[in-house]
């Protein structure tokens, strides 16, 4: 009988038995030491207590972080007593940690310092809530200034994918988006790969293309963080995530939707500092701002502002809310769903099973509220209890999905309002459009002619507050590109508005008829630019361009 002898057998016994040696040494050192003993080859290492201690300080003081409650956090080290421990434990003491120090292995520190690598830049410190707290994250969103540079990381980490966990690539997909300013990150499947996108002041610009298996572990992981089922594929599904930086909480909201060939994500990006936008600072006319002032300093009455998703209501309710804000007044705001939390202000969620608009202000009235905010106004309970609202007493805000201002009218007519009563409660109905602005390093300078010179002419000329026509109406500016734009050749967006006051005139022809057109008539003679004026005397002044107008609003009739 012939006895093989094998080789890597012999060395892993050899192995096993130098380690189980080691480990009952370290336990005899741990009864000398007076320190607990934890063998790390068969305890779970929390990520949080390990990431507390960067990798190349806990390979030099030969320690590991291996489990954290609250501020408590227990820290396994080679040599409890050399210098390189102390100074690690007082490094954590000085962050508010408490620190408890066990004895233990080299193996088992080996093993703990391999989960370095797989370690993300983000924890979830609660439910629904992604703390970005790497320093390599926050660079990113400091630097990449710049569409190139966001897809240049962006390949960067996909090309390392399979040496990192799929949470870095989500953390830097969002943290591009923020560094870029983007308001919304859009991953949309396609036959063979998955389109990733950025909206970038109101326009969608493609980034890369993602294959579809790592496509796959990202939408588990939104999912996940969302708080969204993951075995449900056929429906949609709605959810959202904080991001916790230093400079503040970013909101998240995340749309799922089944498409041909896999499940589509939208990820919007609400950005407290976004809303902090003054009335004065939106590219409201003059007059237009004097009347809006006037209005909501009263205390009574209704406003609304209509438009299409995305032309920025939301912005513009808060900045009524920010102007009429004091410690003497009571806000009760009605949101679907709260997007920025505002300090001094009861803000409540709605929802489609009990807490309805229509409920939510029946209760709002109850709370003796001064001002009220109804996020939109859907349905005919809704609009007849913020009409009654606003008869009542109460000045109210609100929104309406409609064209343009006159559009108002007949809107809440068919939403069942008393046309009889709506003249009472509305003081002012606005319209408006978000449009982009073009880049001040490199807009150039055009010359007016032909049918963009006619077109332009007959507009201005409909304007009758005549002051605010400029005299020099020759010349344009057009978008061209460069690198502090991303080159698309605008940089941020403004607003377009127009509005219609209630007035005698205006009353009649409500109560009479819920013609747009009548409507418009009737509100002649009150001064005030249409979205088209607006926008024309936004173009001559070289703020946008008139491409950029035609995109957003029809010019001609």
């Amino acid at each position: 009988m012939t006895i093989q002898f094998d080789e890597d057998k012999q060395k892993q016994r050899i192995g096993n038995l130098l380690h189980q040696e080691e480990e009952e040494m370290v336990q005899i050192m741990s009864a000398k030491y007076g320190v607990d003993y934890v063998n790390l080859l068969n305890t779970p290492v929390n990520t949080d207590a390990l990431r507390l201690i960067d990798e190349q300080t806990a390979r030099a003081a030969l320690v590991a972080g291996f489990a954290m409650v609250n501020k408590k956090i227990k820290v396994a080290a080679r040599n409890p007593e050399d210098q390189k421990t102390a100074d690690v434990v007082a490094g954590l003491k000085e962050k508010g940690y408490e620190p408890e120090i066990h004895i233990t292995s080299t193996q088992g520190l080996e093993k703990a310092w391999k989960m370095y690598k797989d370690l993300s830049f983000a924890y979830e410190s609660r439910a629904g809530s992604l703390e970005i707290s790497s320093d390599e994250i926050t660079e990113i969103i400091n630097q990449a200034k710049s569409l190139p540079t966001v897809i240049s990381i962006l390949g960067n980490t996909m090309s390392a994918k399979k040496s990192y966990r799929v949470s870095r690539i989500l953390e830097t997909i969002v943290a591009g988006a923020l560094a870029v300013g983007a308001s919304d990150v859009h991953l949309e499947p396609e036959e063979g790969y998955i389109l990733l996108r950025y909206r970038l002041d109101g326009v969608l610009q493609e980034l890369m293309r993602i294959d579809i298996e790592t496509y796959g572990l990202l939408l588990s992981r939104i999912k996940l963080i969302s708080g969204m089922k993951l075995n449900i594929k056929k429906d949609s599904q709605d959810g959202r995530f904080s991001i916790r930086l230093a400079t503040g909480d970013i909101e998240v909201r995340v749309s799922i939707l089944p498409g041909a060939y896999n499940e589509s994500i939208v990820m919007r990006l609400l950005d407290p500092r976004s809303i902090r936008v003054s009335l004065d600072s939106m590219g409201i006319n003059p007059k237009l701002l004097a009347i809006l002032n006037e209005e909501i300093n009263r205390p009574d009455g209704m406003i609304l502002t209509t438009g299409p998703t995305g032309s920025g209501k939301t912005t513009t309710l808060y900045a009524f809310l920010q102007k009429v804000h004091n410690s003497e007044v009571k806000i009760i705001t009605l949101e679907d769903p709260i997007e920025y939390h505002m300090p001094g202000i009861v803000q409540t969620q709605v929802n489609d099973k009990g807490y309805t608009f229509a409920e939510g202000l029946r209760a709002a009235v109850r709370q003796d509220p001064d001002i009220i905010m109804v996020g939109e106004i859907r349905d005919g309970d809704t609009a007849n209890i913020a009409i009654n609202s606003a008869l009542t007493g109460h000045l109210v805000f609100s929104t309406l999905h409609t064209n343009d201002a006159a559009g108002t009218f007949p809107r809440l007519i068919d939403l069942g309002a008393n046309p009889t009563i709506i003249p009472s409660a509305l003081r002012v109905s606005m319209a408006q459009r978000l449009v982009r602005r073009l880049c001040n390093d490199c807009k150039k300078e055009v010359m007016l002619d032909g049918q963009n010179q006619n077109e332009i002419e007959t507009i201005v000329n409909g304007i009758e507050d005549k002051s605010v026509i400029p005299t020099d109406r020759s010349k344009m500016w057009e978008p061209v590109g460069c690198d502090k734009c991303n080159h698309t050749g605008y940089k941020g967006r403004i607003g377009i508005y127009e509005a219609i006051l209630m007035n005698k005139k205006v009353e009649l022809a409500v109560q009479k008829s819920s013609s747009e057109r009548e409507i418009w008539d009737a509100a002649k003679g009150q001064g005030i630019l249409t979205m088209k004026q607006d926008g024309v005397l936004k173009i001559l002044a070289g703020v946008t361009s008139l491409a950029e107008l035609e995109r957003v609003i029809t010019l001609t009739d």
